[in-house]
């Protein structure tokens, strides 16, 4: 089992998400956390998941010098890409209703990126998950943000919230990537780092 090859390896979550936290739980992995300020701007040509990849790998940049033999450092970032633009967390109340209007009756897809890095090596890999919300009308938008507060979600929702019953018609690829981290993919690439 994966937290029996992690047992001499201290492994380090830089995110103050209560839902990679979660996961990590679920996953049965002993972490701890440790968060650095990072300025989340990547250069204007980046696309998809060229964004995801720059910024999980720059925030694990202020911890590259304190990290010792045994860590392992995980790192991530969640954008949601809709028609060519790259929708982060919204900025006040009306940013996430706009955004939500956005997707409604559409398809976007949900692209994260998720960093490992150690002493010697850093690994980055990402996944999209396509998601198609049905029509959802201007009362539902504004109840939902009045109720979940979705300002530190990319694309101002939550998928395991009341939006998420009510309004998505079909997840394309990971579901708990949608919620907040590719698990699949960091124990996947966890595994492969210990072996």
């Amino acid at each position: 089992m994966l937290n029996e090859k992690l047992k001499d390896y201290n492994l380090i979550l830089a995110s103050a998400s209560p839902r990679r936290h979660a996961f990590l739980k679920l996953m049965a992995l002993d972490f701890e956390i440790r968060l650095k300020p990072v300025d989340e701007i990547y250069p204007p040509d980046l696309q998809k998941e060229e964004i995801t990849d720059f910024l999980a790998q720059l925030k694990a940049e202020p911890f590259q010098n304190e990290l010792k033999p045994n860590d392992i450092l995980i790192t991530s970032d969640t954008i949601v890409w809709h028609k060519g633009e790259a929708l982060g967390k919204p900025k006040d109340e009306q940013d996430a209703f706009d955004m939500i209007k956005r997707l409604s009756d559409d398809t976007h897809e949900v692209v994260t990126s998720i960093c490992m890095s150690t002493t010697e090596r850093q690994i980055v890999k990402n996944t999209v998950t396509k998601v198609t919300f049905r029509p959802i009308s201007d009362e539902a938008i504004k109840h939902y943000i009045s109720m979940a507060q979705p300002l530190d979600k990319a694309g101002s929702y939550g998928i395991q919230e009341w939006i998420g019953a009510i309004a998505i018609l079909s997840v394309e690829g990971s579901y708990n990537n949608v919620v907040g981290l590719p698990t699949h993919l960091l124990y996947e690439t966890l595994n492969s780092m210990v072996d």
